[in-house]
Order: C-alpha cells, then structure tokens, then sequence
C-alpha cells in the first residue's frame, strides 16, 4: 500500500486518542486515529465519567445529547466499612453542570465521540489497524509502521501522538524511558445480576481482609474484588466454592447471586500497575494518558485523566498546526501542564495502595472505621474535599480552541 500521509497520526482509539483527534479534526487539522481492535467493544474497562469530563462535553456543545444515553449516576460515594455505612464524598456540592459520576460503558462513550468525529472530513478512524513501530528518520519519528489483517503500510505525519495505553506500542518503540512505582494489588473483575428496582446505587465493603466495590450497570452489577498481587493463582487453588463464600460473608445486605460463578472464565484479572515516562516526547511523537501514566484503578480516574490531557495536548497542537509544525517545544509544554495534576494522583494513589487496601487486605476480622472518614461521614460539607478530588481533579482543563 502506498504511505498514507496526515498532519497528526495517534494511536490508540480510547478515550485520550479520539478526544485528541476529535478536536483536531474539528479545528481542520487532519488526523488518522488507528485502533487494534475492529470495534471498541472491550468488557471491564474503565467506564465512570466524572464531572470535569462532563465540563468538556458541555463546553463542545455535546453533554446534553451525551446524557441522552443510557447511564446511571452516582452522587454520593458510599462505603460499608467494618458493618458501617460510612458516605465519603458527595459530588453535588460541586459547582459543576453535572455534579455526579456517570457510568455508561466506555464503547458507548468512545461510539458517541467517534461518531461525531467522523462528521468532519479531516477525521480518520481506522479499526483493526494496529501501530507496530515507528518511523525515524534523521533523530525525528515522522509516522508509525501500521498493520491490518494481512496489509502492512506506512503512515506519515508530522506528529505522532501515543494514546495507545499502558503497554504502548509508541512509547516502547519510540524509547521513552518508563519509572515504575509497583502496586501490591491486582483487581478481579466479574459481573452479577440485578434486579433493576428502579434505584441507582454503588457501594464499597471493606472488613475482614477484603476489598470489594458493586457498581450498579442496571441488570448486573460490575464488581471488583481487590487481592494481593500475585495472589490469583492460590485463590483459584482453594476453588470457586470458597471464592463465592468470601464474597457472601462480606455483603449481607444486598441480594447477590454468587452461584453465577461457575468457572474461572467469568473472571478477568486486571494486573494494577502506577508508571510514568520520565519525559513524554521526543521530535516528532509525543506520549498522552496511560501511555504516559499507568494508573490505579483506585478512584476510577484514569479514563478523566486521559481526556484532560487530551484537551491540554489539542490546546497546545492546534495553535502550533497552525503556525507550522509542532515540535519539543510543543510537547514539553503538553508534560509541563499535566505532569504535575497526574504525579499528585499517583502519589494519591500509592498511598491509599500502601497505606490503606495493602493493610486491609491483610488484617482478619472486623475492621474500625478509620477517624478521618468518621469525620467526613459527620461533617458533610466536609465531603467536598474528597468529591472535588475524585470529580474535578487537580488542575481541570477547558477547551481553549477556536473552531
């Protein structure tokens, strides 16, 4: 196949990829978004869009037709923590349009944006197409090697973006130096039924060694068990049996069907993992979301931080477009404006990984409820603190284009 040339090509089509491209492309910058897999259907991944995403959507002119879609919000963060119930965070004292976490599948979200991307020529998404290297030609990358099914081409461009998560084809091939802070978690996840009653409810139990989070999809509940790292292969030693009872002896006050799990199959480990490039860039590509940050799953924030720094990355690029074309100086200014919002979550969340789930995991009978949430739980105006850093972040972003 002949070289396909653009102005900007990303890889990776999840939340930073086509938020990137969709406003480029609605800026008249062209853009070719290549995505691995033929459709955007990926179970268990992150799936909550918070406010300051919602922000976003409203300041593009598109959160009242997002809202449109299926979802479910939540206004309160709710956990049973040692047999209490503990409210952690309340998410309509924030001073946003939608001042609640919706859930909606991430391909359902990746499906509206994608769609009204595509509504500008300078759009081009193509599935099933796979990054497998870059280009580098005189100490500059200027495109990617692409695959699809049995055709291998060449895609050329002035900047390559690297939105292609945290085991990143860009960033290896680019050689971007990685750090690497470790996790002593890994996530399990797996689906109950519900009966939809008509409520709209997730909740968090902790005591007795255990961690697990119910997010409320409707028809089912998505739950995430928390173990040791490492730990699934003995877990799975002692058998589904004893699996379903450490589950039922931890919720008592919800109806879940744990005789739904019948084989390790229904089961996905998600291996927990908190990294980030030294630098992001080079001439030529520039990393963005988890190919520039891993992060815990803790908080459910990774999807938010992403689309952040896609907003930062498109107010830079578009201006640089526009000028020419972009180059170190550009992305240096993309790392400086989110490193330091992403390295204060991580920090956030390695604490909570080391301070608090690791030592859960390991303490056996019934746990107290710490003193800093009993005072959050008795002092509510208190919970804007903990809602404004799951819901709106350290440093929020907001679409300085001119379309």
């Amino acid at each position: 196949m002949k070289p396909i040339v653009t102005r900007c090509c990303i890889a990776g089509g999840g939340p930073a990829g086509v938020m990137l491209g969709y406003l480029l492309a609605r800026a008249g910058i062209d853009v070719v978004v290549v995505e691995k897999w033929p459709d955007f259907f990926r179970d268990f991944r992150g799936d909550t869009i918070h406010p300051s995403t919602m922000e976003i959507l409203h300041e593009l002119g598109l959160l009242e037709e997002f809202l449109k879609l299926p979802h479910n919000e939540t206004r309160q963060v709710v956990a049973h923590i040692g047999g209490k119930e503990i409210q952690l965070a309340n998410l309509e004292l924030l001073n946003t349009r939608a001042p609640y976490i919706a859930f909606i599948p991430q391909w359902d979200f990746l499906k509206f944006l994608s769609n009204h991307a595509t509504s500008f020529p300078s759009f081009h998404l193509m599935m099933d197409t796979e990054a497998t290297d870059v280009i580098e030609e005189n100490g500059r990358i200027v495109g990617i090697s692409a695959k699809s099914k049995e055709k291998v081409f060449e895609i050329r461009a002035d900047v390559v973006v690297g939105a292609d998560g945290r085991h990143s084809t860009i960033r290896e091939k680019a050689d971007l130096a990685v750090e690497d802070f470790g996790a002593p978690i890994d996530v399990l996840w797996f689906r109950l039924s519900r009966k939809n009653d008509g409520t709209k409810q997730s909740f968090g139990y902790v005591n007795d060694g255990k961690f697990f989070i119910m997010l409320d999809r409707d028809e089912y509940w998505q739950c995430a068990f928390v173990i040791h790292k490492g730990s699934f292969d003995s877990i799975k030693a002692k058998g589904m049996e004893e699996f379903r009872k450490s589950i039922s002896s931890l919720v008592t006050d919800a109806d879940l069907n744990t005789e739904e799990l019948k084989d390790w199959d229904q089961i996905k480990i998600l291996s927990v993992a908190v990294d980030h490039l030294t630098t992001w860039y080079k001439q030529g590509v520039v990393c963005i979301g988890d190919s520039a940050h891993a992060m815990s799953p803790i908080g459910g924030v990774g999807i938010n931080l992403a689309i952040q720094d896609a907003v930062a990355a498109a107010n830079i690029l578009v201006l640089a477009f526009r000028k020419g074309v972009p180059g170190r100086f550009d992305f240096a200014k993309i790392q400086k404006r989110r490193e330091l919002p992403t390295r204060l979550v991580q920090r956030l969340q390695i604490f909570l990984h080391h301070r608090v789930v690791a030592p859960v995991l390991m303490h056996k009978g019934q746990i107290k409820v710490p003193w800093v949430l009993k005072i959050f739980n008795a002092i509510p105006l208190l919970q804007w603190i903990p809602a404004r850093i799951i819901g709106i972040g350290f440093r929020p972003e907001h679409i300085k284009i001119k379309f």
